[in-house]
């Protein structure tokens, strides 16, 4: 990645089309975990599309204050931003599109660094399944 490219998070590569989360959780995707994370993923074939579409859930049956959701959900976001190019290089090589769901599975927070260490593992798992 260059040095002068800019890592930011833009509306677009949020994933927010009802129709496509309805697709990715009927079936239509795969997923793994890596405690406290579970990715599903799926490849999509439309144009209007990023590379990437991300979504990033944490229920409030895990954590009943929002201040700690979006705590979870900012730590997923930084990380992903940071290690987004893992997947994103390799997807765009081959012409493919994906659209991708984070889930928090666990009642406690964590550091940001093993948040961090897992999106990271999760994106290279995934990057491996589409290849």
């Amino acid at each position: 990645m260059a040095e002068t490219e800019k890592q930011t998070l833009r509306k677009a590569e949020r994933l927010n089309s009802r129709i496509l989360i309805e697709r990715l959780f009927s079936g239509g995707g795969k997923s793994f975990p890596a405690f406290p994370l579970r990715i599903v993923y799926m490849p999509v074939e439309k144009e209007n599309l990023p590379v990437v579409s991300i979504l990033i859930s944490v229920p409030k049956k895990r954590f009943k204050r929002a201040v700690k959701r979006n705590r979870v959900k900012r730590q997923i976001r930084e990380a992903y931003r940071k290690h987004r190019q893992i997947l994103t290089d390799s997807l765009a090589a081959s012409g493919k599109k994906a659209i991708i769901a984070f889930i928090w599975l666990d009642n406690e927070l964590h550091s940001s660094n093993e948040v961090e260490a897992k999106v990271k593992k999760l994106l290279t798992l995934t990057t491996e399944h589409f290849s």
